[in-house]
């Protein structure tokens, strides 16, 4: 595209997000701080999101729920509804799929858009942003900050340093005055630098953005390749090209839409684990799920890994190991066989306090290996039939009886989407 149609990309970013709905969904909590975190009593007592008035006692996400409410006796603590979040995500998705059809996922509070197309019809870029904000406002309760720029990752910068910290939630980065807007900011401003690669840059000698972009890219490359070994090249190309603002990448609809290379589920126990019959119960329930995942996606997989992580949670033990199946499958009495073998092989006896069942090198499930010793016609048919009352039903609507010990999880898994409560 040449300069003179020079692309208008957007990097929307919801505030607060889970937050936002719940106040939205809550009018009595308008003026209170309201807090959105797990249960304490399952060791996922952690803030996932706080709004404006929250963080204003210093309440922060991800610390755990204990030390927040310390800050702030007063907070409103809600449990998640990740369902609840996911159809209000999708609803502001149809907004702004009301200004362009070049709308990029990019997670469940943040989304791209290419609106260069649109300003004939909808206006300039402000102008344009604002209506959005005026309208995702008005139909859901949740503030929208636009970062604007002339590709994706100065529309993500322009958001993270700038939108999210002005009045109007709106700002714009001209390619043309990076050098005077961006480089001066400290390096740990940067969008993909963390706490630990500030203090890596700040050994190398590197304090700004701008030390990164007026860096030689080979200088660079020596340098992290000094500091992190030899396959660092394309890290330290990512740093130089993103302080440079350099992104070539378009704006995708559709972009999570693509083949998984494995499906897989993982459970942080709500206490330790030390019995077999009590690692066994949740090894099936995991080995159903990643089966049930993979039949609805249409694969099966040949390759099966098995995670376990145990306590104490000083200094943890465990192990990630995997083996291949005879032919590849889906089914879940199939797989278990490998899954149990592979974690009692390497399982030190050790309290477990996670584990999880991956299956890999995944292949089209239409075209299956028919076998002496199993009647795979018959199998598949059960699988579905299950399948369609869970479907129809609930996960719950079908479930092992080893899932009623105590040892079970699938009923309160089954009430869950991503590890939080719907």
């Amino acid at each position: 595209m040449s300069e003179k149609h020079e692309r208008i990309i957007f990097l929307a970013d919801c505030q607060s997000f889970y937050a936002s709905v719940e106040k939205a969904d809550h009018p009595e909590c308008k003026d209170k701080p309201v807090a959105v975190a797990g249960s304490v009593e399952r060791r996922s007592g952690i803030i996932l999101a706080a709004c404006p008035i929250a963080k204003g006692y210093g309440v922060t996400t991800a610390e755990r729920l204990g030390e927040a409410l310390h800050k702030c006796p007063d907070l409103v603590v809600i449990r998640p509804r990740m369902q609840h979040y996911i159809d209000i995500s999708l609803m502001i998705t149809k907004i702004y799929e009301e200004f362009t059809d070049l709308v990029e996922i990019f997670s469940i509070d943040e989304q791209f858009l290419d609106i260069t197309a649109s300003q004939p019809i909808f206006g300039d870029p402000i102008t344009i942003a604002k209506t959005m904000q005026q309208k995702v406002l008005s139909q859901t309760g949740v503030r929208v900050r636009i970062g604007i720029s002339s590709n994706k990752i100065l529309a993500k910068i322009a958001t993270d340093i700038w939108a999210k910290k002005n009045e109007s939630g709106i700002f714009t980065l001209p390619k043309s005055e990076i050098e005077t807007l961006l480089w001066p900011q400290p390096v740990h401003k940067m969008f993909g630098v963390g706490s630990r690669m500030t203090a890596h840059f700040t050994r190398l000698g590197i304090n700004t953005i701008g030390d990164i972009a007026r860096t030689p890219l080979s200088l660079l490359k020596d340098k992290f390749r000094a500091r992190f070994g030899k396959q660092s090249d394309i890290h330290a190309e990512v740093m130089w090209r993103t302080a440079n603002g350099l992104d070539d990448s378009p704006v995708k609809p559709g972009t999570f839409v693509t083949p998984p290379k494995s499906v897989g589920h993982m459970m942080t126990l709500p206490r330790d684990y030390t019995e077999p019959w009590e690692v066994d119960t949740v090894l099936l329930e995991l080995t159903e799920e990643v089966c049930r995942d993979c039949r609805r996606k249409g694969y099966m997989g040949s390759v099966v890994s098995v995670s376990c992580m145990c306590s104490p949670y000083e200094a943890p033990t465990g192990f990630s190991r995997q083996m291949k199946m005879q032919d590849p499958t889906n089914h879940t009495n199939t797989v278990i066989k490998t899954v149990r073998m592979l974690f009692y092989k390497y399982w030190d006896k050790m309290p477990v306090r996670r584990v999880g069942v991956t299956l890999s090198q995944l292949v089209d499930d239409q075209n299956y290996q028919l076998t002496l010793f199993e009647d795979q016609v018959k199998l598949r048919a059960l699988d579905e039939a299950t399948d369609s009352i869970k479907n129809r039903y609930g996960s719950d609507a079908i479930i092992r009886a080893s899932s009623l010990t105590d040892a079970g999880q699938a009923k309160d898994r089954s009430q869950k989407i991503g590890g939080h409560y719907k």
